[in-house]
């Protein structure tokens, strides 16, 4: 319904009595129009009682451009109300209304809607919206679009159903009825009225801007339906209170129109006092960059050493590559992920191993491949344990090939092993005839504190021997994703067989132990 007519008459007069505020009762009467909603509130309330003075026999119309109305989660577009008004850094600007001159109102001489508590007066004024647009401004994100997200107190649902009730009764004498699903959301026209006064451009990385009201007053007023529908009210851990808005709103549909009458008033009552916005939050979507490390270090892990809140070691890989991407991105936090990992006692050569590491909430997200670049040197220049190579952005789909297949990719290493007994060059060249060598393997004890038992089985692919003194050769292995290189050569005390122990004849244990390549071929190459 895009305009007021005559049979909307009886909701407007019954809600105007008792308190509601003009762009709530466009709700009621189911009115579509975004542009009506806009509208200053002083000229609402005016438009809102001369067509309750009219008395005309054709309709009385109010009416303006009907827009199809957003998605819940509204993204915001261009208007043609006016310009994209978005800077190049991503700061929001703010578009005056039609007749910002009359939009400015005491306080004192509105009073506090008694459906929205105050959501659609005074907090759609352009005071509100420039308060918003300063703090989206002063957090100093760098972002090319951006969505929209309100969060309201779930006694207005409450409040709401009061109101239905009453519209429901009184026009049901009437002879005609309201369904509860034809009213206009209360998010869903704030967001209309919000919209023409941000502005936005097309972009990958999404910017959410939010609103969180309270309204402190009346925050016992849901409390009843825990009592009427105490299944509805399950305690969570990730929330403070039972009464979520969900939990409010399933048990409004489960309970009975004359229980919901008896412990509530209708029309509800007026407040006293405004909503309040809590919180104004910026959040900008994650930005994921990938690359290549190198660990030169026989002494540093893969991600920091902590033990029973003890550090063990000062550093590692996760943390010498983030510091600098964290202070680059001003990201709020990361997460790092890799093609595998190694031990703190093994280097990884050659091309590198995979990593991608998440910056959640950054502020900055524009970065030239030049500004990589210097990034990957700022990186390689800080410590000589580290190196990377191939950083770059990408996104989170491609991070899913890091993971595809991981355990039927092959990797390459090269082990300095010793034995115990005396060996010939003769000893161990057998090994290098040995293909596709198949093996069980039960959780090493040195990982079982964090991985469940179990027997895998795994494959040599090839080895290559390569012999240095009566006690010491070097291996160099094709294997697949997943071995356990230094259980295959010690054995484990017999959890993986077969061994190089066992092959051999004799004890053998391993003293050193490099990644040569990780197979994965991701990311490309720059």
């Amino acid at each position: 319904m895009s305009s007021l007519t005559e049979k909307d008459r009886p909701i407007v007069q019954l809600l105007l009595n008792t308190g509601t505020c003009p762009r709530c009762i466009l709700r009621f009467c189911c009115v579509g129009s975004q542009t009506l909603y806009r509208r200053p509130y002083k000229d609402l309330m005016k438009d809102l009682k001369e067509f309750l003075k009219n008395n005309q026999e054709k309709e009385d119309m109010v009416c303006f451009d009907v827009v199809d109305p957003p998605c819940k989660r509204i993204r915001l577009e261009h208007t043609e109300e006016g310009p994209g008004d978005l800077n190049h850094n991503g700061a929001l600007q703010q578009i005056p209304l039609a007749n910002d001159e009359n939009t400015a109102m005491e306080n004192s001489a509105v009073k506090v809607c008694n459906v929205c508590l105050g959501i659609l007066q005074d907090f759609c004024e352009a005071d509100f919206v420039k308060k918003v647009c300063q703090k989206v401004n002063c957090a100093d994100y760098q972002f090319t679009s951006f969505v929209f997200s309100v969060s309201l107190p779930p006694q207005l649902s409450v409040r709401e159903r009061a109101a239905w009730l009453l519209i429901k009764q009184e026009t049901g004498k009437l002879g005609l009825s309201l369904a509860k699903d034809d009213i206009v959301q209360l998010k869903e026209a704030y967001k209309w009225i919000i919209h023409p006064q941000l502005s936005e451009e097309d972009g990958k990385v999404l910017f959410e801007v939010s609103v969180v009201f309270a309204h402190p007053e009346t925050d016992e007023e849901c409390h009843f339906l825990a009592t009427a529908c105490p299944d509805c009210f399950k305690p969570a851990k990730n929330k403070q209170s039972v009464f979520t808005r969900m939990a409010v709103i399933k048990a409004l549909e489960k309970i009975k129109e004359e229980d919901f009458l008896k412990h509530f008033p209708c029309p509800p009552s007026s407040p006293m006092n405004l909503c309040v916005a809590l919180e104004i939050q910026c959040n900008n979507g994650a930005v994921f960059v990938a690359g290549r490390y190198n660990k030169y270090s026989r002494n540093l892990p893969q991600t920091p050493w902590i033990i029973d809140g003890e550090r063990k070691l000062e550093s590692s890989v996760e943390e010498l590559i983030s510091e600098h991407l964290m202070a680059e991105f001003k990201a709020d936090s990361f997460n790092f992920s890799s093609s595998g990992r190694e031990d703190v006692d093994v280097r990884t050569l050659g091309n590198g191993r995979p990593f991608a590491i998440e910056l959640v909430n950054p502020r900055r997200i524009h970065f030239t491949a030049e500004e990589m670049k210097g990034l990957q040197q700022t990186i390689n220049n800080s410590s000589d344990k580290i190196q990377v190579r191939d950083l770059q952005l990408v996104t989170r789909e491609a991070i899913g090939r890091m993971k595809e297949g991981e355990e039927e990719k092959t990797k390459t290493y090269s082990a300095l092993i010793w034995t115990d007994k005396a060996i010939q060059k003769e000893d161990i060249a057998f090994l290098d005839g040995i293909k596709e060598l198949k093996l069980d393997q039960k959780t090493p004890l040195r990982v079982l504190h964090r991985r469940p038992l179990a027997v895998r089985c795994r494959i040599i692919h090839t080895m290559q021997s390569e012999y240095i003194d009566e006690h010491h050769f070097r291996l160099h292995l094709k294997t697949q994703a997943g071995t356990y290189i230094k259980e295959f050569v010690h054995g484990d005390f017999g959890r993986t067989k077969p061994n190089i122990g066992s092959l051999l004849n004799r004890t053998a244990d391993i003293l050193e132990l490099d990644v040569e390549s990780v197979d994965v071929d991701w990311p490309p190459t720059l």
